[in-house]
Formats: structure tokens, sequence, C-alpha cells
């Protein structure tokens, strides 16, 4: 009998332990819940106004600019600057609430280590924007090269415009990567030595392969400045009208019809002026 009391007496013991525990951390528990609904109410109406400014900002246009310049080569690829505005403020609110309620229930290790990752956000933002930033600017870089090119009738215009949108989009990258707190040391010397090489060895390639658009180059600034377009003239056996003079050619038309004439051909030939 005297077993059974000791028992009765531990098994009521732990229940009333229990039950003041429980009855001391309910509070707690009913605060942190009702602190994570009034923060889940807040972030609602913040998100909705703030979508409303957003909008009226015009931020889905710049949007629809950004993805038309098509700035990693294919359409798959969007971005939608509310939505990350809003998922970024969405989540930073909550993790604001988080810590609120870890710490009305006294969890001091994750009310920390939830602080911490709150103070990291506007850093790993900032990278993100930088990265956009990088993204925009190769873009812009990429299409104007490539219209220099196109206008000088040169060819590698797409592969040169290529070459530096992946330069630019690579360093803003690294950058990124040290705002957000990565060690790029060790890529940083990577990507130097093998971008040292390549564009060593492309200039070496350039120069050498470029003689001869330097030379026409020559050639037509020579032609523009003797001959004229609507220019009588005799070159070789061809005898016409100058209709245009290019870069690297000369069209001429004659009675035998319009003939295109590389401009080397044309100034090492002798050219007679009719008047």
């Amino acid at each position: 009998m005297e077993t059974l009391s000791n028992w009765k007496n531990v098994t009521l013991g732990s229940l009333s332990s229990m039950g003041k525990n429980i009855g001391a951390a309910l509070p707690k528990i009913v605060g942190a819940i009702a602190i994570l609904i009034l923060g889940w109410l807040i972030i609602k109406i913040v998100l909705f106004i703030l979508g409303k400014i957003l909008k009226l900002a015009k931020m889905d246009a710049l949007s629809e600019r950004i993805n038309e310049m098509d700035l990693l080569g294919n359409g798959k690829f969007n971005i939608d600057i509310v939505k990350i505005t809003l998922g970024f403020v969405k989540w930073l609110l909550l993790l604001v609430f988080f810590i609120v309620a870890a710490d009305i229930l006294d969890w001091g290790i994750i009310s920390t280590e939830i602080g911490n990752l709150l103070r990291y956000l506007p850093r790993l933002f900032t990278a993100l924007v930088l990265f956009t930033i990088g993204l925009y600017l190769g873009s812009i870089v990429k299409n104007a090269i490539k219209s220099l090119f196109e206008s000088f009738e040169f060819g590698g215009g797409k592969i040169i415009s290529g070459l530096m949108f992946y330069v630019i989009v690579i360093f803003m990258s690294i950058t990124a990567l040290n705002q957000a707190g990565v060690d790029t040391t060790i890529i940083t010397n990577n990507i130097t030595l093998i971008m040292g090489s390549f564009l060593l060895a492309f200039a070496l390639g350039l120069g050498l392969g470029s003689r001869e658009i330097v030379a026409d180059l020559l050639r037509s600034f020579y032609t523009r400045k003797n001959y004229a377009v609507g220019d009588k003239v005799v070159i070789g056996e061809d005898s016409g009208v100058i209709e245009a003079i290019e870069n690297n050619s000369l069209t001429l038309v004659t009675k035998k019809g319009k003939f295109v004439i590389p401009i080397k051909d044309v100034v090492s030939q002798k050219v007679e002026i009719k008047s």
C-alpha cells in the first residue's frame, strides 16, 4: 500500500508540475500566435499598398523593357521587379515577426539566428541588384558594339559583342558575390589568368587579321576624297556612273549593268573622270 501511495504522490506531483509549466507557457504561446496572426494581417496590408505604389511608379513597364532587351539570349528568363520587391519585403517582415514571436517564447537561439539572417538580407538584395545592373549594362554594350560593327560592315561583330557582354557580366557577378560576403579570391585569380590569356590571343589575332580591314578603310577614305556619287568614270575597261561608295566596295552603273568593284581594285587601277 505504501508503494502505491508513493506512486500516486509522484504521479500527482508530475501532473501538477506539468500543469504549472503549461499554465506558465500557455500565455506565451497564445501571445506568439497572436503576434504571428497580427503580423500576417500587417504584411497583407503592407504588400497591397506597396503593390499599388509600384504599379503607379510603372515598375511593370520597366520590367517589360528589361525583358525586351533579352539579357540572357532567350525568352525563358523574365525579370519581374514588382514580384521580386514584394517577395523581399514579405520575407523581411515575416522574419521580423518571427523574431518577436521567438522572443515571447524565450527562444533566444532561434531569435538570434533569425536576427543574423535578417541583417544579411540587405546585403543579399544589394548583390542581386548589382547582378541585374551587370546584365543591363552588358546588354547595352553588346548592342552598341554590334551596331557599330554593322554600320562599318565589319564581320565578327556578334562574336566580339557577345564576348564583351560576358566579360561585363562576369566581373559584375564577382562584385555581387563580394557584396554577398562570398570569398572570390580564387575565382578572381583564375578568371584574371584566363581572361588575360584569351585577350592576348584575341588581340594578336585581331591585329594580324585586321590589316586588310584597315587597308580597305584607308582606300575607302582615299576613294571618297577623290570621287563622288554621280561622277562619270572609266575604271579599267568599264565606263559608267558611280552609284555608291561603301567601306570596301564601289558600285558602278554601266550600259552592261551594275557592277560592284572592290575598293582595292579601284585604287590599284587607273581611273579616268569624264567631264
